[in-house]
Order: structure tokens, then C-alpha cells, then sequence
């Protein structure tokens, strides 16, 4: 099969569950909470500390690292569960180049997650828009501003997507896949830029910062490359092992 077929086949799979479902009502719900934190922190004596700086709006409307976290867990899911379910064997059946076969999945997810990310960062953006002058403050994100977090969000979750996929083809376990996506992208960065004040810059909470324009410590192109970077190795790795590994 060429890569396109199996790429539409894998949007067919995607596409006939209600896992990603799931997933998308989970990325209304944040934007929603935005919403609610904007209302319910009006009645405050600090909500202009809170909400009324430029920096502080950035904050509250970003939706990077949340999109990479939630299309992480949707990619680790995708791919652990067809090996908990068993419905991978009939796709290396079908599929005997596996390489092939993972290559189409995770880029499927890729597409997925980046579209995942692109509604979240815009119903984010678009909840701020709407209640921030509800509460009588001003709105100080920009056009191009909100242009380029909505489009790191987008960026985050597509790279999400295939960190999580490449966890699962390594992990092979649902729950293990989904332990393994809270280390690395939930527990891990933090703990290391603790430890580190050199590797803060790198952690990926910091590399969609610096893309979305939040903060200057790494230029956008170096950031970029850096987040590319993280996902190159489940994604190499899990491909390498899919090939290699039985399937069952």
C-alpha cells in the first residue's frame, strides 16, 4: 500500500472512534475554564493584577502546552491501545513494511493533534475575547498576537500527537504509555529546570513560550527546531522497535 492509502486509512480509524471525541470535548472544556476563570476572578480585589496586563493576557489565553499535553495522551491512547486490543496484527498483515504503517499512523495523529490544537488555541483566545470585556477590562492581545498563539497551539499539538504516538509504539501499554507521557511532559520538564538553569530553555513548557512570542530567551526558528527535536526521538525510536519487535 502506498503511503497515502495508508494515510487515509488511518483517518478513517481515527475518525470512526470516539476516542478523539473525547479528546476534543476535553479541549472545549479548558477553553471553557478560561472563561470561568475570567468571570469568577472579576469579583476580586487583584483581577486587574490578574488579567489587566498584556503578559498577564498571554498567560491566561495560551494554549500551547496544554494542546501538547492533551494530543500527547491522545497519541500515546491511539497507538498502546491496538496493541492492548489486538487490531495492529492485522495491520502489519496488511501492511508488511511496518515502518510504512507506523510512518502513516503517526502522521495521521500528527495532523490530528495539530488540529486539536488549532481549536483549542482559537476557542481559548475566543473565550477571552468574549469575557474579558464582559468584566470591564480591556482586550490587550492583538490580531497578530492571538494569530501566533493560535498557530503554536496548533504547532504543540501536532508535535504532541507524535511524541505520544512514538511512546506508544515504544510503551506498547496503555496505562504505561499514559505514565510515561505525565513524566516527560507533565512532571519531568519542571523537575529539570529546577535542577538546571541551563536546561530550562529547553524544556517544552519554554520552547512554545518562546514560539508563541511569550517570552525571548530562544529565538522562534532555534525553538522550533528544538521542539522537533524532542519528538524526532520516541518517533525514530518507536518506528525502529515497530520494525524490529513482534507484534504481538
Amino acid at each position: 500500500m502506498t503511503l497515502i492509502r495508508l494515510l487515509r486509512a488511518e483517518f478513517h480509524s481515527l475518525t470512526t472512534t470516539r476516542l478523539p471525541l473525547w479528546f476534543f470535548g476535553a479541549t472545549v472544556l479548558l477553553a471553557l475554564a478560561v472563561a470561568a476563570v475570567v468571570l469568577l476572578g472579576a469579583g476580586t480585589d487583584d483581577a486587574g493584577g490578574m488579567f489587566g496586563t498584556l503578559a498577564a493576557q498571554r498567560s491566561l489565553l495560551s494554549f500551547g502546552e496544554n494542546a501538547m499535553m492533551v494530543a500527547g495522551f491522545l497519541g500515546a491512547i491511539v497507538v498502546a491501545s491496538e496493541y492492548a486490543h489486538g487490531t495492529v496484527i492485522p495491520r502489519y498483515l496488511v501492511t508488511p513494511k511496518r515502518h510504512y504503517a507506523m510512518l502513516a499512523h503517526l502522521l495521521a495523529l500528527f495532523l490530528a493533534g495539530g488540529l486539536l490544537g488549532f481549536v483549542g488555541g482559537t476557542l481559548t483566545i475566543a473565550a477571552g475575547a468574549v469575557t474579558l470585556p464582559v468584566v470591564g477590562l480591556d482586550r490587550l492581545v492583538d490580531a497578530g498576537t492571538a494569530l501566533r498563539m493560535v498557530a503554536t497551539a496548533t504547532l504543540a499539538g501536532a508535535i504532541g500527537a507524535a511524541f505520544g504516538g512514538g511512546v506508544g509504539a515504544i510503551v506498547r501499554t496503555t496505562g504505561g504509555a499514559v505514565a510515561a507521557i505525565v513524566a516527560f511532559l507533565l512532571l519531568g520538564p519542571p523537575i529539570v529546570a529546577q535542577l538546571s538553569a541551563a536546561a530550562a530553555p529547553w524544556v517544552p513548557g519554554a520552547l512554545i513560550a518562546a514560539i508563541a512570542g511569550s517570552v525571548s530567551a530562544t529565538s522562534t526558528p532555534t525553538a522550533v527546531a528544538a521542539l522537533l527535536l524532542w519528538v524526532s526521538v520516541p518517533v525514530v525510536v518507536g518506528t525502529v522497535l515497530v520494525a524490529r519487535r513482534d507484534v504481538a
